[in-house]
């Protein structure tokens, strides 16, 4: 019964994996298609800061999308996850939050959270760092993909 459980679950691990992978590769698209369509419109070559802030904002999303599979293959792979990744994942994500973040339309408490989430992020990851810290989600590594 603990093999059907394993097989399913590098079964879905492997489907999320192709999946991220697509979606990686639309925002990729998407990102080149608005770049260009950006840079195209007259004045050509001039952006407008809106869009250098849209293309920023989806520049991040595809590295999101990138460390989310690098995470998600090291658990395929090797059957843990790397928190010194999730950290990565997370600080970008608020980078981004905070890149695309209009302070006008926040009151300050609303900002000193996300402030207090910045730091609370980078005090993990630099003791995940120091540490070498990972976690171990199954008792045995799974066997290697077979090629």
């Amino acid at each position: 019964m603990i093999g059907y459980l394993k097989t399913f679950e590098r079964i879905i691990t492997g489907t999320l994996i192709v999946m991220l992978a697509i979606v990686v590769v639309l925002a990729l698209i998407e990102l080149g298609w608005i770049l260009t369509k950006d840079i195209l419109k007259p004045p050509i070559l001039i952006l407008e800061v809106e869009d250098l802030l849209e293309i920023f904002g989806l520049f991040l999303l595809v590295l999101i999308g990138v460390e989310l599979l690098d995470t998600i293959k090291c658990y395929y792979v090797e059957g843990r996850i790397d928190l010194k990744v999730i950290f990565t994942v997370a600080l970008i994500a608020i980078g981004r939050k905070i890149i695309i973040l209009e302070p006008e339309k926040h009151d300050g408490l609303a900002l000193i959270g996300i402030g207090v989430i910045i730091f609370s992020l980078v005090a993990g990851y630099f003791v995940v760092s120091t540490k070498g810290l990972s976690v171990q989600l199954s008792s045995t590594k799974p066997p290697p993909p077979e090629d």
